[in-house]
């Protein structure tokens, strides 16, 4: 008779770093392995950084030329943001890209009727962007006080390891609708490149060359490779000669119409598009946008540390980060980018799928952005890869990051009825509630709030089409409302109250320690 199991052969027991990762936040790879890592990077983050211009700039009269430079503009801007945040904010391995919360405003604006009687397109195009920095410069002020004042830090006090599981977990399965619905425009092209970067990154991630593992550390540009070849081949063979217009867009390679336009040497500098314009009721609705983009960072931040093997990020590194990525805002608003910023998901979820959360590879990266963003022409190549092979790879990387926010749940008991009541409604409501907004606003061309109040409008319509916004509210509630006296160890208390100080834990010192020796300046709480 076979004896019965014992309890550590059925059961794992929480751990604080995930198992399995090469390098940590502070520990690197060679230089030339890092540089190739960093420009992988780079790689990923176009994906964005060229989606939302292309999307935003026609719509305020902009011309091909004006949305390449928006892209080297934004570009810019996230090199310089990404090194002040591994630099100074959170210190974490982390790209700070375009965010797509900021749509709705800056859609908003665009329609703005002072804005759309301007007859001449060019003149319409400079308007509407100095009234998107007017209100980027104005509402990046609510990050900077809530980060730098530590008021998102005493925020924090009221989030337990099962009130961020939603947030982590939606911050990727909540940009579901950019993966393979987007994929799916050209079919031809993006499965075969989930497929391709599946099987290098997962099944081949084993091969070796030189005693280092390419195919899963490279997974990403040699796929994108292959792929944006045979897109290459399929567009010069005429295979799409005569398909409609839409489709031609999505899988042709030479339709971005980025090469041709893009400068030899630009270099992007503020206030380039004239003195931004300011006016309250555009303002209002962007520090919506800037809550979300906070919320979301959150979320990102936690991930982020778990993919680097590294703790929690301390309350106080936390608002400080959010600090930071204040002045990011601010920067994109003296600069022009048409969008604010906030943590790249995907180079979050890339971090996972290469096992390498090194600040330096984020770094070097952030050199490629900036590089790159003046070296016009070279940047546009590389920004003319189709979108649908990005979106491919986004499948895989948002569900990485989600899953990285599931596994938070081994901190709590989820045998209670209580955690699993507030995770399940909590998940649920955070992808129910934006598809509503979502919904409603392609049926009506605009959100369910629709008063006459534009600022009003836009302040809800954007902070309820966020999942993890929407998560965070409803988690964060219900997990402080709900028994809470009686459920601290149920919530993952215990675990979750040693990071939240900077001296709980001694290696937040080794992760979170300010370079240059300023933590004399400004010392952990």
């Amino acid at each position: 008779m076979a004896a019965a199991p014992k309890p550590e052969e059925i059961s794992h027991p929480p751990m604080d770093q995930l198992q399995g990762l090469e390098y940590c936040i502070d520990s690197n790879p060679s230089w030339g392995e890092a540089i190739a890592l960093g420009f992988q990077h780079y790689i990923l983050a176009l994906g964005t950084a060229v989606m939302i211009p292309s999307f935003l700039v026609p719509l305020m009269g902009g011309t091909d030329g004006d949305k390449v430079r928006v892209v080297q503009t934004l570009l810019f801007v996230e090199g310089i943001n990404t090194l002040l945040q591994t630099l100074f904010g959170t210190r974490l391995p982390t790209v700070i890209g375009g965010s797509w919360a900021f749509v709705v405003p800056v859609i908003s604006i665009i329609h703005d009727s002072s804005l759309t009687r301007i007859t001449d397109p060019q003149e319409r195009f400079l308007s509407t962007m100095r009234a998107i920095q007017g209100a980027l410069i104005v509402a990046s002020s609510v990050q900077i006080i809530l980060g730098y004042s530590q008021l998102w830090a005493i925020c924090s006090r009221f989030f337990s390891p099962l009130g961020m599981v939603p947030v982590i977990a939606l911050a990727g399965f909540g940009l579901f609708d950019k993966g393979f619905p987007v994929a799916g425009q050209c079919v031809e092209i993006g499965v075969p490149m989930f497929i391709l970067f599946v099987i290098f990154s997962q099944y081949l991630k084993n091969f070796q060359f030189r005693q280092l593992p390419v195919m899963e550390r490279f997974a990403l540009i040699m796929s994108i490779t292959v792929i944006w070849a045979y897109a290459h081949l399929l567009t010069a063979s005429g295979a799409y000669k005569h398909h409609p217009e839409v489709t031609q867009k999505h899988c042709r390679t030479d339709r971005a119409n980025l090469i041709s336009t893009a400068p030899w040497i630009k270099i992007p500098y503020p206030l380039q598009w004239g003195a931004p314009t300011f006016d309250a009721g555009h303002a209002f609705g962007m520090m919506a946008a800037v809550l979300v983009s906070l919320i979301e960072s959150t979320g990102a931040y936690k991930a982020a540390s778990r993919l680097a093997s590294a703790t929690p990020p301390p309350a106080h590194v936390l608002s400080r980060g959010i600090g930071w990525q204040g002045i990011g805002i601010l920067f994109s608003g003296l600069f022009g980018t048409a969008t604010g910023c906030t943590v790249s998901i995907e180079n979050v979820g890339l971090l996972g799928s290469t096992r390498v959360g090194s600040r330096r590879v984020i770094q070097i990266s952030a050199g490629f952005m900036i590089f790159f963003s003046l070296l016009g022409k070279f940047g546009a190549l590389f920004a003319s890869i189709p979108f649908p092979i990005f979106a491919a790879v986004y499948c895989v990387l948002f569900g990485l990051v989600a899953s990285v926010g599931l596994s938070f749940l081994q901190f709590t008991n989820m045998n209670s009825m209580r955690n699993l009541f507030i995770a399940g409604v909590s998940l649920f409501l955070g992808l129910s509630i934006p598809e509503y907004f979502r919904e409603y606003t392609t049926a009506a061309f605009h959100g369910p709030a629709h008063t006459k109040a534009g600022w009003f409008n836009d302040f809800l319509n954007t902070i309820f089409l966020s999942s993890p916004t929407v998560a965070l509210m409803v988690s964060v509630f219900l997990d402080n409302t709900l028994e809470y006296k009686d459920s601290a160890k149920d919530r993952g208390m215990p675990w979750w109250v040693k990071f939240r100080t900077f001296k709980g834990d001694s290696r937040n010192e080794e992760f979170y320690t300010l370079p240059f020796n300023l933590n004399r300046f400004f010392p952990p709480s």
